[in-house]
């Protein structure tokens, strides 16, 4: 005769036994990895109705000396939120690394999103190097895998068609991202 146990009573020690802290470890890493993808999705994403391109322009009122201050601290924020959101993505998956209980697929795994987020970032800088010597003010570049976001204080009123593929250029150049997985917003 075999007597079957009834689950439905488990305790969270059992359940943590049988989750194992390998695993939590994962789900962790994966949670803050999608919250600081969450983040810039959410700072850095434009307005619905979206086409590809937003233009912000002013029309020489005093809120535009504001919005133009504002813009000149948009920038460096958006640029501190992006590194913070990274290095905390970074320091998940390196501990994951160092665990020493963590399978080796784990750590493999990690490693190669640790590699992709420093390739990404190199991505970004240098987008925004190349953007910035071609006469924009400032640019914030965000890539997400396949998908860029380009924000840039542009030379005159509002972006011309020119600027708009000169930038994708040069995220196609970069990353390797196609110009419709590209969006320029200006700022």
């Amino acid at each position: 005769m075999v007597i079957e146990r009834d689950n439905t009573q488990d305790t969270p020690r059992s359940l943590w036994k049988r989750i194992g802290k390998r695993n939590l470890i994962i789900m962790a890493a994966v949670l803050v990895i999608g919250a600081a993808v969450w983040l810039n999705w959410m700072l850095l994403s434009p307005e619905e109705g979206y086409d590809g391109y937003d233009q912000t322009g002013g029309n020489g009122t005093a809120s535009d000396v504001s919005n133009e201050a504002e813009g000149d601290t948009y920038f460096a924020t958006m640029q501190v939120s992006r590194k913070r959101a990274r290095d905390e993505a970074l320091e998940v998956l390196q501990s994951v690394v160092d665990n020493a209980d963590a399978d080796e697929a784990v750590k493999t795994q990690a490693l190669t999103d640790i590699n992709r987020l420093a390739l990404e970032m190199a991505a970004e800088s240098n987008i925004e190097t190349l953007v910035m010597a071609k006469g924009f003010e400032d640019c914030v570049a965000v890539i997400n895998g396949d998908t860029a976001t380009i924000v840039v204080k542009a030379k005159g009123d509002s972006l011309l068609a020119n600027e708009i593929a000169q930038i994708n250029e040069i995220v196609y150049e970069q990353a390797k991202i196609a110009p419709v997985n590209v969006k320029i917003t200006e700022r």
